[in-house]
């Protein structure tokens, strides 16, 4: 097992996982040689995290639950469930993938509370 050197490395990590599972997932059920080839990759990124694959699964179950994207999320969590994910571990990130979620409808920093930028009254 590869050294990793505190939280920074588990981003790249994740992120690596992310980009995986968003390029093999689709809308509909992926057939066996896309499955295969997934969890392969899956397999050697994350070189046994377990906890990875669970927050990679968790958040996109979390951030697209109940949008059009939800068939194509799940598609994600599965690929990551088959390639080893805790799953003791999905319900939690489930969580932090809606707040995720809900934090991105928020306005940006610079608007008011009114929703306009401030100066323009």
């Amino acid at each position: 097992m590869t050294s990793r050197i505190g939280p920074q490395s588990d981003r790249l990590i994740v992120a690596q996982l992310s980009g995986i599972v968003s390029r093999y997932a689709r809308w509909e059920p992926p057939d066996e040689a896309t499955t295969a080839a997934a969890v392969a990759e899956l397999r050697e990124i994350s070189n046994g995290r377990a906890d990875l694959l669970a927050e990679v699964a968790g958040v996109a179950l979390g951030f697209y639950h109940g949008t059009p994207d939800a068939p194509r999320a799940a598609n994600k969590a599965a690929f990551c469930r088959l390639a080893g994910a805790d799953e003791t571990q999905i319900p939690g990130w489930v969580e932090i993938g809606r707040e995720r979620a809900a934090q991105a409808l928020l306005p940006p920093f610079s608007q008011s509370r009114q929703g306009r930028p401030p100066g323009l009254g």
